[in-house]
């Protein structure tokens, strides 16, 4: 039998609450364990929208979000958000240090059954090209690639199964961007056959590099080019 899919999209739509503007037309996803996508298109063609609609984190208008396959009920989405994790491009941050960013998931309820990894955080601000001194910056300190990093970090630490990364890199400079474009790799194959990811990029060279399956979004439709299906 054929396992589901980590995660698919039937038929969702979103439109805008005030203007009933149609901002994602009726899309159709899915996604294997494995498989890296990667969506590009120009700005405001509908890539966040989507991102967000699939991570539960806007109402959704129309059409439905399976995980493994099941539909998610509302007592279900705590776990869901653990193991499919949205990275915005504009990171938001608690006040204090990296490390109270870091340390802030384990506050809340859905992960009560582990602990911060203090060794874990520096082993990935260090692939990351962070300095020693990164954990203890002050959050509202920090740059907008710092923060993308900071924000990667926390999101890593968990070992989700899904990661939604929408233009992570989009503040760094080049050789910062390959480090989060290895960090990634290596979260990926460090468990392969249970992971996948999206990666919403502006830079086709950088699709090339990080994914397999290439999507491009214009005027909210989104569409596969022949040549990626397998």
């Amino acid at each position: 039998m054929t396992a589901p899919y980590l995660l698919e999209a039937r038929g969702l739509v979103r439109r805008d609450p005030r203007t009933a503007t149609t901002l994602l037309h009726a899309t159709a996803f899915a996604l294997a364990a494995g498989q890296r996508a990667v969506i590009t298109g120009p700005s405001g063609s509908g890539k966040s929208v989507f991102m967000r609609a699939l991570a539960l984190l806007d109402p959704i208008d129309e059409g439905r979000v399976l995980w493994h396959g099941r539909d998610i009920d509302r007592h279900v989405i705590p776990r869901f958000r653990r193991s499919v994790a949205y990275v915005r491009q504009r990171p938001a941050l608690v006040e204090g240090s990296v490390e109270d960013n870091l340390r802030y998931p384990y506050s809340l309820h859905a992960y009560r059954d582990v602990r911060f990894d203090r060794g874990l955080a520096e082993r990935l601000a260090a692939a990351a090209g962070r300095g020693d001194d990164f954990l203890a910056k002050r959050a509202s300190d920090l740059s907008g690639g710092e923060a993308q990093v900071a924000s990667l970090i926390r999101v890593l630490q968990l070992a989700p199964e899904v990661l939604l990364l929408d233009e992570p890199t989009a503040s760094l400079d080049p050789e910062s961007t390959r480090a989060i474009e290895a960090l990634v790799t290596d979260w990926f194959d460090a468990d392969r056959s249970r992971r996948a990811s999206i990666w919403v990029s502006h830079d086709p060279v950088q699709a090339e590099r990080i994914g397999d399956r290439r999507f491009t979004m214009r005027a909210g439709a989104l569409t596969e080019p022949k040549e990626t299906i397998e």
